[in-house]
């Protein structure tokens, strides 16, 4: 019977890195005030930071990060132009526009807009009714259009996010997290560079009507381009944000906070740690081994193991004595075995948290072993397999 076996890795820096599956994890590098956090390097995909990162929660107007995700796929794939107009229904005038009290872009009752500008509505106003015209265009109803939002949040690899409505306001069984958000939005940053841009927009007329956007990050000079904010009394005051600093792209998700205010600092100060407190190293070079599995009833008791090329991480400048890492594989592995099988996955923590996890691939072949070779491995399984 095959168990999960943990194994040391090669090593980092000049220092071994040791094999921590029986030692508590060490405390989290940074403290904020926020429920919930989570933040990771756009290029690496290495996580800086995750602070109760899975655990359910309204996501608020966050929610509108997946509004615009269909939205974009659509102009991506041709469905839609930012040229088309839709009309402004009296649900979405009553419900999301002036007359709710709620964030809105001022539209008119029955008038037509272009989906660009609809988009601006949403991206730098998070209006509401912009939201609702938008769902009710695409797919007849908010309903229906909350179900593409839930759908397309699965084939994008969000398993936790539920969607009933494309604004975020309160209803049953609406959830997200703030890891699926900060996902999200490093989902949007990649596939949609053209229409990112957006988030990042200062301000937006509509109606006569002058709004700033309310991300607050945007006036920090920090570098921030996006993205949203959000609140419910369910989960606080949240966040999800964006920054590109010397070369480094950094996006976090926060949500629990007390008042905009408080939103607004802990936000920057988790990003801008994460610019200034790590440094991007490669730890393995291209096809360098990055350590080794036990192999059964081979011509070798082990395999090298190999990334598919260079290990690159982000490094903690001050505490690399907080980095740990370990290689995870169901072993032994069988022989025989081909170079290039898959094996295991080279996991990264800093403290607590896992911060990368790259897998790992069989370095070369291993045969199968001499019918001696083969009894000597059952022995050993039969003596110590009972103890993992």
């Amino acid at each position: 019977m095959k168990s999960r076996f943990a194994a040391p890795v090669a090593g980092l820096l000049g220092f071994s890195l040791l094999l921590l599956s029986l030692v508590p994890a060490a405390a989290q590098l940074f403290e904020t005030k926020a429920a919930r956090a989570f933040m990771i390097d756009a290029e690496t995909g290495t996580v800086l930071f995750s602070k109760d990162a899975d655990k359910p929660m309204p996501p608020a107007s966050l929610a509108k990060l997946m509004t615009m995700e269909v939205v974009f796929d659509a102009i991506k794939s041709g469905r839609v132009t930012l040229d088309d107009t839709f009309v402004v229904s009296e649900n979405a005038w009553r419900t999301g526009g002036a007359p709710s009290g709620t964030s809105t872009m001022f539209a008119k009752l029955k008038s037509t807009i272009r989906l660009e500008d609809l988009i601006q509505g949403v991206t730098v106003q998070a209006a509401n009714d912009g939201c609702i015209i938008i769902a009710e265009g695409f797919a007849g109803s908010e309903a229906n259009f909350a179900t593409e939002m839930t759908d397309r949040a699965r084939r994008i690899g969000l398993e936790k996010s539920t969607f009933v409505n494309s604004t975020g306001l309160p209803a049953d069984g609406q959830q997200t997290t703030v890891r699926e958000l900060a996902l999200l939005a490093l989902h949007i940053w990649r596939e949609y560079p053209d229409l990112y841009r957006y988030y990042g927009q200062t301000d937006f007329t509509w109606n006569k009507i002058t709004q700033r956007n309310r991300n607050p990050l945007l006036a920090m000079d920090i570098g921030a381009d996006g993205l949203a904010v959000g609140m419910s009394e369910v989960s606080g005051f949240g966040i999800v944000g964006s920054i590109s600093h010397n070369g480094t792209r950094i996006v976090a998700a926060m949500s629990g906070l007390a008042s905009d205010r408080e939103r607004a600092e802990e936000a920057r100060k988790l990003l801008d740690w994460g610019v200034r407190a790590f440094q991007k190293t490669e730890i393995f070079a291209k096809d360098e081994a990055v350590g080794e599995a036990q192999v059964f009833g081979g011509a070798k008791s082990g395999v090298a193991l190999k990334a598919k090329g260079p290990v690159n991480i982000f490094l903690p400048i001050a505490n690399r004595d907080k980095l740990t890492a370990k290689i995870v594989y169901d072993g032994p592995v069988t022989a025989p075995v081909e170079e290039g099988q898959p094996v295991g996955a080279l996991q990264v923590w800093i403290g607590d948290t896992l911060s990368q996890e790259t897998p790992l691939f069989a370095a070369e072949s291993v045969g199968v072993g001499s019918l001696r070779q083969r009894a000597l491995d059952a022995v050993k399984e039969l003596a110590v397999g009972w103890l993992r």
